[in-house]
């Protein structure tokens, strides 16, 4: 989940002349200098940047999309990351773009450039929207980015555009700061219904997969393995739908954190702000999670909390041999329960333990959870081939 902070990056030159970049801007806590180009990525992009497929290209640390610019990828390119941790990342500013649209046969790579990559080796995509946020009554709705607090997100354009992502695979971000602050594999802040997010592989993460900072963006066909932390997480007032969701965690794989889960959805930042007005309330049809990893235990399947309301039809839950889930379900937490209107349906392989009537209600027990035993359901793999991972 996230903490306000201000990330200090060390000083970058890129010598090379392609896209302007604002000697006068800073990212984190130093200023940057010299020229963004296709084969060297850091610094603030300000105009219209283009990359091909069959060369290098190489994100060399914190690449800004200033409000205003475009960076397009082409299908089949692929970029590598410089092992940075958390220095290396792509931003997308409110009011830049973000067009990689790639294709079932030739999709878009972010990756790490190490001999031997690992989890959190870099850290992964950021897009800031204008799409609505949970706040007060009467407070703007507009939040801090986790990376750098002097760059905003939110606003009140529900169909804002932040670009494309499609057949799209990252792997080995989600770099961590700490146990309080941290970068996903693809953060999705205040981002608007104009925006597309589909066909999208997250792998090898070091933490979230993926996660929802309030917006109403959709988001369809979307795999995640071996997310050290939570697989799918929603807060800050989101309010968009996500089709055909699968994450799995494979045997031997790890876990960071002391709360991983399948679901975490939050209806404010944190459940800091328990009377903010436009909470979680979210959608997902068809989603399956698997924790294949002996020995691990993993928090919940599905947590909802602090407010936030989700309407989940289809879900398909199992466990591995000698794993194990705290909850399948849980809708309580001590910041405050889920809303009671939350609705959640679906099956459960009761093989190797699973135990399906291990759900906690709302504190009031209004909320509808209904699970029946199964070995089937929840996500299409068939439209993940794409990814080349074996099921």
């Amino acid at each position: 989940m996230k903490k306000l902070f201000v990330l200090m990056l060390a000083a970058t030159t890129i010598l090379f002349s392609n896209c302007s970049l604002d000697n006068d801007d800073e990212i984190g806590g130093g200023a940057i200098g010299g020229e963004v180009t296709s084969q060297n990525l850091a610094g603030n992009l300000t105009s219209d940047l283009r990359l091909t497929s069959g060369i290098a290209h190489n994100l060399t640390g914190a690449l800004l999309v200033k409000d205003g610019a475009t960076l397009t990828i082409d299908a089949g390119t692929r970029i590598n990351a410089l092992a940075g941790g958390t220095d290396v990342y792509i931003l997308v500013e409110k009011g830049g773009k973000l067009i990689a649209n790639g294709t079932e046969n030739a999709p878009i790579v972010f990756t790490s450039n190490a001999t031997n990559p690992q989890a959190g080796d870099w850290g992964g995509i950021i897009l800031n929207g204008k799409a609505p946020l949970s706040r007060q009554n009467g407070s703007d709705s507009n939040s801090a980015s986790e990376v750098n607090t002097g760059i905003l997100y939110g606003g009140n354009i529900s169909d804002d555009n932040s670009g494309i992502l499609n057949y799209v695979k990252i792997e080995y971000s989600g770099a961590r700061i700490d146990d309080e602050a941290e970068h996903n594999g693809l953060t999705l802040n205040g981002v608007g219904s104009g925006t597309t997010i589909s066909n999208i592989a997250i792998l090898n993460g070091d933490d979230d997969a993926i996660e929802f900072f309030g917006g109403t963006v959709n988001a369809t066909n979307i795999l995640v393995v071996n997310a050290k932390d939570d697989m799918f997480d929603f807060t800050q007032g989101y309010t968009g739908t996500c089709t055909n969701l699968y994450g799995v965690r494979e045997n031997g794989y790890t876990a960071v954190t002391s709360d991983p889960r399948g679901i975490e959805a939050d209806g404010n930042l944190d459940g800091n702000t328990p009377t903010d007005i436009n909470q979680s309330n979210f959608t997902i049809n068809k989603i399956t999670i698997i924790n294949n990893a002996a020995g691990v235990d993993m928090s919940d399947a599905i947590k909802v909390r602090r407010g936030a309301t989700a309407i989940i039809t289809n879900a398909y839950i199992a466990l591995g041999a000698n794993a194990t889930y705290s909850d399948v379900v849980d809708l309580q937490d001590g910041k405050g329960s889920a809303n009671d209107n939350t609705d959640i349906t679906g099956t459960a392989n009761t093989a190797n333990g699973l135990d399906i009537t291990d759900v906690k209600n709302t504190t009031t027990g209004n909320a509808k959870i209904n699970l029946t035993a199964a070995t089937s359901g929840g996500a299409d793999t068939s439209v993940f081939g794409w990814t080349g991972y074996q099921f």
